[in-house]
């Protein structure tokens, strides 16, 4: 039984469209956690190789490296469209109507700004990595076993670039909704008491209980 969204969903168009993006979302997110059980196997395959067979996961330290990247970036976008990202929320969640909402447009635009900065920084860093003409297209790779790095370099500007699809929706979302004044409007997080998710989350740890 997963936490269930606060965000809410019509037949609109932008509901629509924040719906189709979800899909793509928790899919990443999904690979996202299917890494991070791997390298816990990758950790235990190797201590316990070390130990007890003298053989470690060759080049595991590379491993390691490249493979963080997917559950670093790809639960970004998902994240954000949850509200589950770091907030300052002490002065946010006391604004009602449209003061909320130009709050959130504001910060919304500030982090599209700096998204759009990250992704053209990444797109060069992995741009400087990749090469057609060299052996698996890398200029540059890992230093134990010579992992080529451009596949992880890509992964940054590619869920960057996911990030500032959603960051867009939300974007019109808030404007819309600053325009018309409405409460609850569909596609982004709304604003949550603390306690109340809390409550939530309480209720969700009790019916995994009742399940089992």
């Amino acid at each position: 039984m997963a936490i269930s969204s606060n965000v809410l969903t019509d037949d609109s168009a932008v509901s629509r469209t924040d719906r189709f993006l979800l899909w793509f979302e928790a899919r990443l997110n999904l690979l996202g956690g299917i890494t991070i059980i791997a390298l816990v196997l990758m950790a235990v395959w190797h201590v316990v190789g070390r130990k007890l067979f003298n053989a470690p996961v060759y080049g595991y330290v590379d491993w390691i490296e490249q493979f963080m990247v997917v559950f670093a970036f790809f639960g970004l976008s998902y994240c954000q469209r949850e509200g589950g990202h770091i907030r300052m929320d002490i002065i946010v969640m006391r604004l009602k109507g449209r003061a909320l909402w130009f709050a959130e447009w504001l910060s919304t635009i500030f982090m599209l700004i700096l998204t759009i900065a990250l992704i053209y920084g990444a797109w060069q860093h992995f741009d400087r990595s990749f090469d057609l003409t060299r052996p698996f297209f890398s200029r540059d790779s890992s230093i134990d076993i010579a992992l080529p790095l451009w596949p992880a370099k890509l992964i940054v500007p590619v869920a960057f670039a996911i990030l500032a699809a959603r960051l867009m929706i939300q974007l019109v979302i808030y404007t819309r909704a600053l325009i018309s004044g409405e409460d609850r409007p569909v596609g982004v997080p709304l604003p949550e008491d603390p306690m109340d998710v809390a409550a939530r989350e309480a209720q969700t740890v009790s019916g995994r209980a009742e399940d089992q």
